[in-house]
């Protein structure tokens, strides 16, 4: 299978800003490879680095040491072909479900593209349909985490990393969003990289 993903070496040290203190080692040496279409899962407890690993294959914060590449291309900033879903939905609340899903494209390609969007498919893939005028505080938990993953996957990111997007809800919320983005990656068939300290749903979705 074509390599989409690979880490060589990576070490990551966040300086406290005090000549006395060397600082805070997050990642030490980390190295993996992932094939592309494969769905892989980081897993370790909170504080192990498991998102600071995510933020630098985003290309939002640098390596120290190491080389990280991304389809063939070294890391060094934000690619457009990389979408990143964090733990919380981080929708704008006077945007409705519509406006908020269209967001990530309006950004990238600009607000002309973003209107010509047909929405229609991603509101019915994540089961939203009726709330497509809905404001974010309008909407569940599960419902907002839904938008997150849809405005990323509108996108049609090649790669699309998820910090924890379902930490925050409950358990039976959660099992639900897990379904549905299994179902969501046997559709798209995208490279995902999801951190997660849960193992069940590591084993689930790996």
């Amino acid at each position: 299978m074509t390599q989409a993903v690979h880490v060589d070496a990576v070490t990551k040290t966040f300086l406290s800003g005090s000549p006395k203190n060397l600082g805070t080692l997050a990642l030490e040496k980390v190295g993996f490879d992932v094939a592309d279409r494969e769905f892989v899962s980081i897993l370790g407890p909170s504080g192990c680095g498991k998102s600071t690993m995510l933020r630098m294959l985003a290309g939002i914060i640098p390596c120290a040491e190491g080389e990280i590449v991304v389809r063939g291309e070294k890391i060094f900033a934000p690619r457009d072909d990389v979408g990143l879903v964090f733990q919380t939905s981080n929708l704008l609340p006077w945007c409705t479900v519509c406006d908020n899903l269209r967001l990530g494209v309006e950004i990238r390609r600009g607000r002309k593209a973003a209107l010509a969007l047909d929405i229609i498919p991603m509101v019915r893939t994540l089961g939203l349909e009726g709330f497509e005028n809905s404001f974010p505080h309008q909407l569940s938990g599960g419902m907002r985490q839904r938008v997150t993953i849809g405005q990323a996957l509108l996108m049609e990111p090649a790669l699309l990393l998820m910090d924890e997007p379902f930490g925050a809800l409950d358990a039976l919320t959660r099992d639900t969003l897990n379904m549905e983005l299994l179902r969501l990656w046997q559709r798209n068939r995208k490279t995902v990289i999801l951190v997660t300290h849960s193992i069940p749903e590591a084993i689930l979705l790996s």
